[in-house]
């Protein structure tokens, strides 16, 4: 099998269809609700057209949550708010419905499901559909050593295009985009920084379970050291994933610029599925077309990457929990939007053409009695 290269996906994702959002905005025009009146939920509206080929847009009635899990051993350095190696508590969490996005998938009755790309845990521990496509068990510690092998973080990226493939020959219409990680928003930060050449201090933030002073400075340390390896192979995104992401993040990236090459529309959620898109976006640069930011969740390498792929986050509520939670909370106004421009009514013509038009029957009407 040939090398996977990434920018092969430039030439096999097309740009939704920008002829039918106009068709849309002019029938947004023509609703009966005044223009600006329904605020962003046009703009999501018209992009829902775009991005499925047709108007009115379809309902969004096949949702899933997606959820790529790993362990990083960036974590070891104490970067994160939980041990390192215990991601797998978070997925068993996720799997018992004891997790923000289980309770809310569960309320909304949206199907989850988990794909270990790189968790660090004994695989008994969890159910065998979800750890069958493990690529190898953690990622390196990316201050010193290459996350993956850059035949690990193929094998990676060509999972999550294959489970993009699996998801849109489902039918699944819309798709929800988490991670369940420890130590993730650090090789996150790393791509972001690396990506848009910026310092280690400007996208450090916190993490989904938040950390202490001295943590965030070790943190910064450590994602100053991955940018110095990381730097060098800018040039190639599968390097790059190898270098410093991780199996997760690579099987991210995949399953993004899949779901673009099958008109998948995808909801993003964290600083991590930013990340994984931005790398995305470096190797095809109409892949965004097929993105929604769900959240901003105040990390800030998270409000770097969508500033720098323009995509203007639906919510703002503080959200940092990860698990696609927040993307999850945006996933109503998406399916409203859809519902409002397909089923609003249309305003009655104007008075004057009906009156133009009587004018015009009783000028003929004249005529033809004079002609009697």
């Amino acid at each position: 099998m040939s090398r996977l290269i990434l920018d092969d996906f430039s030439d096999r994702i097309a740009r939704a269809d920008g002829t039918l959002r106009q068709v849309a905005e002019d029938h947004r025009d023509r609703l009966l609700i005044p223009p600006k009146a329904l605020g962003r939920l046009d703009e999501l509206g018209q992009w829902l057209v775009a991005a499925q080929g047709c108007t009115p847009p379809e309902p969004v009635v096949r949702p899933k949550v997606v959820l790529f899990a790993g362990d990083h051993g960036v974590a070891e350095l104490d970067v994160s708010g939980r041990p390192a190696g215990t991601a797998h508590a978070l997925v068993s969490a996720v799997l018992e419905g004891r997790s923000p996005v289980a309770v809310l998938a569960r309320r909304a009755d949206v199907p989850v499901r988990i794909v270990d790309a790189g968790l660090d845990c004994d695989p008994e521990l969890l159910p065998a559909d979800v750890v069958r496509h493990r690529v190898r068990r953690g990622s390196g510690r990316i201050d010193v050593e290459d996350a993956l092998t850059v035949e690990e973080a193929e094998a990676a990226v060509r999972l999550g295009m294959a489970i993009a493939d699996e998801e849109a020959d489902a039918g699944t219409d819309l798709v929800v985009l988490g991670d369940l990680s420890v130590g993730g928003t650090t090789p996150a930060a790393v791509l972001i920084a690396a990506l848009c050449g910026t310092d280690a201090s400007v996208v450090t933030g916190r993490g989904g379970a938040g950390i202490d002073d001295l943590a965030w400075m070790r943190k910064c340390a450590a994602i100053r050291d991955a940018l110095r390896r990381a730097r060098p192979v800018l040039g190639d995104q599968l390097e790059l994933l190898a270098a410093v992401g991780g199996a997760d993040l690579a099987a991210t990236t995949g399953f993004l610029l899949q779901c673009a090459v099958r008109r998948t529309p995808v909801i993003l959620d964290g600083v991590v599925s930013a990340a994984c898109a931005l790398v995305g976006q470096r190797a095809a640069f109409r892949a965004p077309d097929w993105w929604l930011a769900g959240q901003l969740t105040g990390e800030p390498a998270q409000a770097k990457a969508l500033d720098r792929m323009a995509l203007n986050p639906m919510l703002d509520q503080g959200v940092s929990v990860g698990e696609g939670t927040g993307a999850l909370l945006a996933l109503p106004l998406v399916q409203a939007a859809a519902s409002l421009l397909a089923e609003l009514p249309e305003r009655a013509q104007d008075a004057e053409a009906p009156a133009d038009a009587s004018s015009q029957g009783d000028a003929q009407g004249d005529t033809e009695g004079d002609t009697d």
